[in-house]
C-alpha cells in the first residue's frame, strides 16, 4: 500500500465514523416515527401495546444507544481488518456445534439478525461492491477481497446488535427495533457507502478488481451424478429447501421434535415426519458439499456420494447420527476424510490400498438388510487396523523417539529460561561485557538446565560431584575475570582461576553438544577480555569501558542439540545452526490456495495461543526441495513451542514455533484444513439454514 492509498484509505474510515455520527441520531428519529405508526395502525391490542412498550423504551434510550453503537462500530471497524489479526474472516453465522448448545432465545436472537442482515444487504448491494472495490484498491490489493471491508454490512449490523443486546431491555423490544428499523438502516448505510466511494474517486484510489469463477462440468460427470440422483427414492432428495430452518435445524439437534412416534397422535406422527426430512436435506448438503470440496481426490468424492443411500436410510433410523460424533457412522466419515487429505495425487504411496478399502466399504453399506446401522462399528475397526498396519513399526519407533525428544526439549529450554532469570538477578551480572552477558543467558543456562535435569533424573550423587553445582560455581570468577576494572587490581587471582573457568566452560558446552565453531568464538573474545586484564597495570587506570548497555539475550527458537534434531526428524533448514541454510532462497507457493488463511491471522493466533492456533489434526502443505509434501500435525508440546508432523508414508517431521512461522511468513507453508471435512460440511449446513432463516 503506497502512502497515498495509506492516506485515502484512513482518512475513509475516519470520514465513515464521521458519517456515522450524523446517520446514527437519523436513524433512531426514523424508527421512533415508524414505532408510532405502527402502534396507530395496529389491529390487535398486543400488537398495539408492544410497540408502545418499543417506542417508549427507545425514547430513554436513544441517547445511550446513539454512544453504544459508534464504539462498538468502532472497534468492530478495528478488528475486521485481516492485517488485526483478530477479527472473523467469515459472515456471522452460526457452526453446526454452536447451534446444539444454543438455547431457543439464543436461535431466535440469531435468527433476527440474519434477518436484518438480509435486508440491509438488498438495500446496499450495489453501493456497498463499488465501496469494496475502492477500500480494497486502497490496501493495495489487485483483486476484491470482500472480507477486507472493514465497513461492510455484516461489521455495521453486529456493531448494532452488541450496542443493543448491551442494554437492559426485554428481548421483544430489541426485536421489534430490528424488525422495524432495518429498512431505514439499509437506506442510511446505502447513503453512507455512496458517499466514502466517491471521495476516494477523489483521492485518485483505483479499485480492485473482481475475478469470475466458472465451474466446468463435464457431460458425463453430469450424467452419471444424475444416474445415482435416480437411484435414491423421491422422498430422499425432493427435500423442501425452506424446511432447513435455524430454529428446525436446532430442535432436530436438542432433540424437542419426537422421532420415536408410533401411536395415532398427529402430532407426534407430524414431528416424526418433519424430523426424518431434516435429517435427509442435512444429510443430502452435507455430501454436496463434500462433493464440492477440492481437497479431497475426486475419486474419494465420488466413493463417499455412492455412500449416500446407506447414509439417508440410517437418517430414518438416527435422524442425529451426523451430529454425534461418537455415533459409528460419523465417525467412519470423519475416518475416511481425515485420511483421504493425506493424499495429493492417485500416485500417492499408500493411495490405492486406501482407494480400494474405501470401495469395500461402499459396496458393504449398499448390500441390501435391516442390519445397516450395525455394519459401521466393523467397518470403522477395520479401517483403522488397517491404517494402523500401513505404517512401518520403524516409523512408529522414531515418531515415539521424536515425542520423547521434544517433549525433553521444552522442559530444557522452560527450565533455561528460568537460569537465565536467576543469572540476570545477580548483582554482578550488569557490569559484564556483553558478550559474557548473551552467553550465560544463552548457551550457559541450557548447559545449566541439561545438569540440572539429569540430576534430577540420576541417583542421588554428591554436591561436590554435581555438575550442575560446579556450572554454577564459576559465575562468580567468570563474571570477575570479564570486568577490566576489577581483574586488572588482582592479577594473581586471574592467573589462578583462568585455567579453571575455561576446562569447566568447556565441559558445559560439549554436555550440549554446542557447535564448536561457537564456543571458539565466545573464548576468543573471553581470553581477549583476560589478556587487556593481565596486561593492565595497577598504577595503569583501566581502559575505558562502555558503560552496560540492554542486550537482547531473549531468543525464541528453542536451543536443539544436534542429535537432538536427528533424533525428532528437524526439519533442516528450521534449525539454526543447521549450516549453509538459506530459507528466503527456497522457492515460494506460485498459486494463492483457496483455503490459505492470512499470514498475519496465523502469527497473531500462535504469539496469543500457541500450538492452538495450528492444533493438533492440522494439514498443511510444506515446499521442501522445491516440491510441496502433506504432513499433518499430529503433537505439540505442551507449551507450544514444538510441532511433529506426520506424512501419508508414516515419516515424521518436527519444527519449531519459529521454524513454523518463518515457513509461514516465507510462503512455503500452507494450511490445508484446521478441521475435519465432516465438520466443516455441517458448519456449511447450518449456514445455509441461517439463510434461509433471514428470507422466510
Amino acid at each position: 500500500m503506497d502512502a497515498g492509498n495509506t492516506q485515502a484509505f484512513d482518512a475513509c474510515l475516519r470520514e465513515a465514523l464521521a458519517q456515522t455520527r450524523e446517520w446514527v441520531p437519523r436513524w433512531l428519529g426514523k424508527l421512533h416515527s415508524s414505532l408510532k405508526d405502527r402502534e396507530l395502525s395496529a389491529g390487535q391490542l398486543s400488537e398495539k401495546q408492544g410497540m408502545l412498550q418499543a417506542r417508549t423504551t427507545l425514547e430513554s434510550h436513544r441517547d445511550l444507544i446513539a454512544t453504544r453503537f459508534l464504539a462498538a462500530l468502532a472497534e468492530s471497524m478495528e478488528n475486521a481488518l485481516p492485517h488485526t489479526g483478530s477479527g472473523s474472516r467469515r459472515s456471522p453465522t452460526v457452526s453446526f456445534d454452536e447451534l446444539e448448545l444454543m438455547g431457543d432465545d439464543q436461535v431466535q436472537e440469531t435468527v433476527e439478525l440474519a434477518r436484518v442482515q438480509q435486508v440491509v444487504k438488498m438495500a446496499v448491494d450495489e453501493e456497498l461492491v463499488t465501496l469494496t472495490s475502492r477500500l480494497n484498491g486502497a490496501q493495495g490489493l489487485t483483486v476484491v477481497n470482500p472480507d477486507a471491508n472493514p465497513l461492510r454490512a455484516e461489521v455495521i449490523v453486529a456493531a448494532l446488535m452488541t450496542a443493543l443486546k448491551g442494554l437492559h431491555v426485554p428481548a421483544a423490544v430489541r426485536t421489534r427495533w430490528l424488525q422495524v428499523g432495518a429498512i431505514a438502516l439499509g437506506d442510511d448505510l446505502r447513503h453512507m457507502y455512496a458517499h466514502l466511494s466517491q471521495q476516494l474517486d477523489r483521492a485518485g484510489v483505483k479499485p480492485a478488481g473482481y475475478v469470475v469463477t466458472q465451474t466446468v462440468t463435464s457431460r458425463q460427470t453430469a450424467a452419471a451424478s444424475a444416474q445415482k440422483e435416480e437411484a435414491v427414492s423421491v422422498q430422499e432428495v425432493l427435500v423442501n429447501d425452506n424446511l432447513l430452518t435455524l430454529d428446525h435445524l436446532h430442535q432436530l439437534l436438542v432433540g424437542n421434535l419426537d422421532l420415536n412416534a408410533k401411536s395415532d397422535n398427529s402430532t407426534a406422527v407430524s414431528d416424526n415426519v418433519m424430523g426424518r426430512t431434516l435429517a435427509s436435506e442435512v444429510v443430502t448438503l452435507m455430501l454436496k458439499r463434500i462433493a464440492a470440496d477440492e481437497r479431497l481426490l475426486e475419486p474419494v468424492r465420488n466413493m463417499l456420494q455412492d455412500m449416500k443411500p446407506a447414509l439417508l436410510q440410517l437418517a430414518r433410523a438416527e435422524p442425529r447420527f451426523f451430529a454425534d460424533k461418537q455415533n459409528p457412522a460419523r465417525r467412519l466419515l470423519d475416518a475416511i476424510t481425515e485420511r483421504s487429505l493425506a493424499f495429493t495425487n492417485e500416485l500417492d504411496p499408500g493411495y490405492g490400498p486406501f482407494s480400494n478399502q474405501v470401495r469395500g466399504i461402499v459396496r458393504t453399506l449398499l448390500k441390501p438388510g435391516d442390519d445397516l446401522a450395525d455394519r459401521f462399528p466393523g467397518l470403522l475397526a477395520e479401517l483403522n487396523r488397517s491404517q494402523a498396519a500401513a505404517v512401518a513399526p520403524a516409523q512408529v519407533q522414531a515418531r515415539g523417539l521424536a515425542v520423547q525428544t521434544l517433549v525433553r526439549v521444552e522442559q530444557r529450554n522452560l527450565l533455561a529460561e528460568r537460569v537465565a532469570a536467576e543469572i540476570r538477578a545477580r548483582n554482578d551480572f550488569e557490569k559484564a561485557p556483553g558478550v559474557v552477558r548473551r552467553f550465560l543467558t544463552g548457551p550457559w543456562s541450557q548447559v545449566l538446565a541439561q545438569a540440572r535435569l539429569e540430576v534430577s533424573d540420576a541417583s542421588p550423587v554428591s554436591p561436590a560431584d554435581s555438575p550442575a553445582l560446579r556450572y554454577s560455581d564459576i559465575l562468580p570468577d567468570l563474571l570477575w575475570s570479564s570486568q577490566l576494572a576489577l581483574a586488572s587490581l588482582n592479577r594473581p587471582r586471574l592467573v589462578k582461576v583462568i585455567p579453571g573457568v575455561l576446562r569447566t566452560l568447556r565441559e558445559g558446552l560439549d554436555s550440549i553438544d554446542y557447535p564448536r565453531e561457537k564456543a571458539e568464538s565466545f573464548f576468543q573474545a573471553l581470553m581477549g577480555l583476560h589478556e587487556a586484564a593481565y596486561k593492565t597495570q595497577r598504577s595503569e587506570p583501566a581502559p575505558h569501558e562502555d558503560p552496560p548497555s540492554v542486550q537482547h539475550e531473549l531468543d525464541d527458537e528453542p536451543w536443539m542439540q544436534r542429535t537432538e534434531a536427528r533424533d525428532s526428524c528437524l526439519m533442516d533448514d528450521t534449525f539454526p545452526d543447521a549450516p549453509n541454510t538459506q530459507i528466503s532462497t527456497q522457492p515460494a507457493f506460485l498459486e494463492t490456495r483457496p483455503l490459505q488463511r492470512d499470514w498475519a491471522d496465523l502469527k497473531a493466533e500462535m504469539a496469543g495461543q500457541g500450538a492452538q492456533a495450528l492444533p493438533v489434526g492440522t494439514w498443511v502443505d510444506v515446499l521442501q526441495d522445491g516440491q510441496a509434501m502433506r504432513w499433518q500435525i499430529t503433537w505439540a508440546s505442551p507449551h507450544g513451542t514444538l510441532f511433529l508432523f506426520t506424512g501419508a508414508n508414516g515419516r515424521s517431521l518436527s519444527m519449531t514455533k519459529r521454524g513454523l512461522e518463518r515457513l509461514l511468513e516465507q510462503d512455503r507453508l500452507r494450511v490445508v484444513a484446521h478441521h475435519g471435512v465432516v465438520d466443516e460440511a455441517l458448519d456449511e449446513v447450518a449456514r445455509q439454514a441461517w439463510i434461509n432463516s433471514s428470507k422466510s
